[in-house]
This record gives structure tokens, C-alpha cells and sequence, in this order.
């Protein structure tokens, strides 16, 4: 306790020192024992010639020092000399004030052009960490993707050259996007960037450093791991150049990973076969294509009921391929699915569901189940459109 104690003596007395020795203490100090003479002065050697009385002086110094000229027309040499310095102190003293607030304004607007202000008035946005060379085209394509996301609700965070962002910043596609500079992985960053606040987050493999590949994938690691400490509702899908730091993902509890460089690679060697598998893959996936998965709420009512009653109910074109299970944040999945567990008053099947808790796994995609099987809370139907589809429940 006394080292906290000192601690804060420490800062007190620094603060006052600060206070003390500031030039701006002098000037305010030294103001009074300057004008009060000079009032004093101007009535003296004006008195009866163009003042009647103390408060025609002070009247004088008003006009003189605040709107800088002059009411009352002194005659004598030192009434004039006297006012003069009062006219000028007031010039210097409103141009200072007149400057340092100006200043500051373009001090906090330079500090958010180049990324270096906290955020401010920000709630359930959409973060976007890291940089590629492609960026323009995936922030495009995120707004295509996300019909609800406006440039506004987005934050940017990554490191790259600031001509860079000022050129995205400026493109009237993404007029009002926000912008951190700065280390993602930080946690004075995140929180510069309201992390707290957030609702969802997406972790690209970073480029904007000269980084190797165990460099980047480590560092999306470290970015996922602080997000998740910060925000635990967060949801956050990340990037991964090496799959051998998919298990480092799963254990902090990332909602979704990407692994670009398989998926590459799977494509390549599907187009081997010689069988068009490449082209169909890209069908699927495809934002521009009008055909390709997508995913639909199930209503509640079928919730506990079977896979093949669902299915029987639709009315669509699409074609039902399975279930997108334990959709959304995995710590708000858990929090539920342990509330869920302790219902039953059986100690045996408590144990059973904890077990199961333990093998959670957030956005979990079941294929092709049999039609018995029971639809659980907080799955989504995954559909495959055709060309010309239209979905019509």
C-alpha cells in the first residue's frame, strides 16, 4: 500500500511541477500585476482631460484588450502609451488562445487521418485486421458479401504505408471506414479501436510487413488470443498460411479459420483429375456467380424436430445439403450449452454433457444427415441455389 501511496505522491508532485514551471503559469501570474497598473496609470494622467472617474479606465482597458481599439479617446502621452500596451497585450493574448485552439483541432484530425486517435460513438462494428495487396477487392467484396455493412460500421487496423489507406480512405466506395495504424496483435491498439464494443472481427494473413510465414501466422495467433481475452463475444474468423497452427486457433476458441493455401492447393489438385471439379468449386463460392451456397435461419418451430421434417416443409427451388451447427460466437455457444447441461437433476447425465461441452465446436457443418436426425438449437440450413433460384419458404 505505500508503494502505491508514493507512487501517486510521485505523480502529484510531478503534475504541480509541471503547473509550476509552465510559461503559461507566468503570463497568467504576471497579468494582473501588469493591467491593474496600467488601469490605474491611464486614470491617473486622464483623469479629468477624458475620464471622469476609475471605471472610464477600466471601460478603457475593456474595449482596448478584448475588442482592440479604443471608446474613449485619451489625450496625454502616457494615457496613450498605456493603452497602446494594453491594445497590444490583447492582440498577443487572443491570437495565442485563437492559435493553440486551432491547434488542437488540427492535431485531433491529423491524429485520425493517419490512424493514431481512439475511436470514438462506435458499437458492434466489424473489424478488419491486417493488409494484403488485393485489399481494395476484399473490402469490396465484404460489403457485397454483407448487405447490412456500411463503410461506417467498419474499423480498420494494420500497419500498412499510410499513402496506402489515404488512397482506400479517400475511394467514395469506402467513405467513412475507420482507420487504427498500428500492431493488431496490441492490446492498446484493439482498445484504440474499441474491441470491447465490437461484434464481429476478421484476421487476414498480414503483408504489410516484411514478415516470414512462421512470423505471420504467429502473430495472427497472439491477435486471435488478445481479441478473445478482451472481448469473448467477439466473433472472429482468421486467416492461416500454415495449417500446423490450426490446433493453436481451436484452443483460443476462433469461430472460424481459413486456410487459404489449402484450399489453393485442394483446387490445383482437383483440377488434375481432368473432371471439371475446379470449375464447380468455384460455382459454389463464388460472390459474383447467381448460383452457389448459402445459409437460412431454421425457424424455431422445427427446433428438436428431425433433419427430414425440415426438409419436407420446404418450399424452394434450392436443394437442403445439411446443417451448420453451434452457429456464432463459440463462448456465447458454451455459456448455453452449460446452462443447458446442469437442467437435469440426473448427476450421471450432467457428466454426459459436460463431456459433450468439451468437444464444442463453434460453426460445426454436418452433410447429408439422415432424416431422423433432430435439429439442434442454433443451427443454420446450408442450401445450394442454381442459376435463376429463387428461395420461397
Amino acid at each position: 500500500m505505500s508503494k502505491k501511496n508514493a507512487k501517486k505522491r510521485y505523480k502529484l508532485l510531478r503534475r504541480i511541477k509541471s503547473i509550476l514551471f509552465n510559461p503559461l503559469t507566468y503570463a497568467i501570474l504576471a497579468f494582473p500585476f501588469i493591467m491593474i497598473p496600467m488601469i490605474i496609470i491611464v486614470y491617473h494622467y486622464e483623469a479629468g482631460v477624458s475620464m471622469e472617474g476609475m471605471g472610464d479606465s477600466f471601460w478603457n482597458f475593456l474595449i482596448a484588450f478584448v475588442a482592440g481599439y479604443y471608446d474613449i479617446c485619451v489625450v496625454t502621452p502616457i494615457g496613450r502609451l498605456c493603452s497602446f500596451i494594453i491594445l497590444i497585450a490583447g492582440i498577443l493574448v487572443f491570437s495565442t488562445l485563437t492559435g493553440k485552439i486551432a491547434s488542437v483541432f488540427m492535431e485531433a484530425q491529423m491524429k485520425k487521418d493517419k490512424g493514431l486517435a481512439k475511436l470514438k460513438n462506435l458499437s458492434q462494428h466489424f473489424i478488419i485486421c491486417g493488409y494484403k495487396n488485393d485489399f481494395e477487392k476484399i473490402l469490396e467484396s465484404v460489403l457485397a458479401t454483407n448487405e447490412d455493412l456500411t463503410p461506417d460500421q467498419i474499423v480498420l487496423i494494420n500497419e500498412a504505408p499510410s499513402e496506402n489507406m489515404e488512397n482506400l480512405r479517400s475511394d467514395i466506395r469506402f467513405k467513412g471506414i475507420h482507420y487504427v495504424a498500428g500492431d493488431f496483435s496490441d492490446e492498446t491498439t484493439l482498445k484504440r479501436a474499441k474491441i470491447e464494443e465490437a461484434e464481429r472481427a476478421l484476421v487476414i494473413s498480414d503483408q504489410s510487413q516484411k514478415l516470414s510465414q512462421l512470423e505471420t501466422d504467429s502473430k495472427t495467433v497472439l491477435a486471435v488470443l488478445t481479441m478473445t481475452n478482451l472481448n469473448p463475444d467477439l466473433y472472429i474468423a482468421a486467416e492461416l498460411i500454415d495449417s500446423k497452427f490450426k490446433r493453436h486457433l481451436e484452443m483460443a476458441h476462433c469461430d472460424e479459420i481459413i486456410l487459404a493455401n489449402d484450399y489453393e492447393r485442394k483446387l490445383i489438385v482437383s483440377a488434375s483429375s481432368g473432371i471439371g471439379m475446379s470449375q464447380i468449386i468455384t460455382e459454389l463460392v463464388s460472390s459474383d456467380s447467381e448460383s452457389g451456397i448459402y445459409m437460412e435461419e431454421i425457424p424455431t418451430t422445427f427446433i428438436g424436430k428431425s433433419y427430414g421434417e425440415y426438409r419436407d416443409s420446404l418450399k424452394t427451388d434450392a436443394v437442403l445439403i445439411g446443417l451448420l451447427e453451434n452457429t456464432g460466437n463459440f463462448h456465447q455457444r458454451r455459456t448455453e450449452a452449460l446452462k443447458e447441461a446442469q437442467k437435469t437433476p440426473n448427476i450421471k447425465k450432467i457428466v454426459e454433457n459436460l463431456k459433450k461441452i468439451k468437444h464444442l465446436k463453434s460453426n460445426d457443418p454436418v452433410i447429408a444427415p439422415s432424416a431422423s436426425y433432430i435439429i439442434k438449437p442454433n443451427s443454420r440450413a446450408i442450401f445450394i441455389m442454381g442459376r435463376g433460384g429463387k428461395n420461397a419458404d
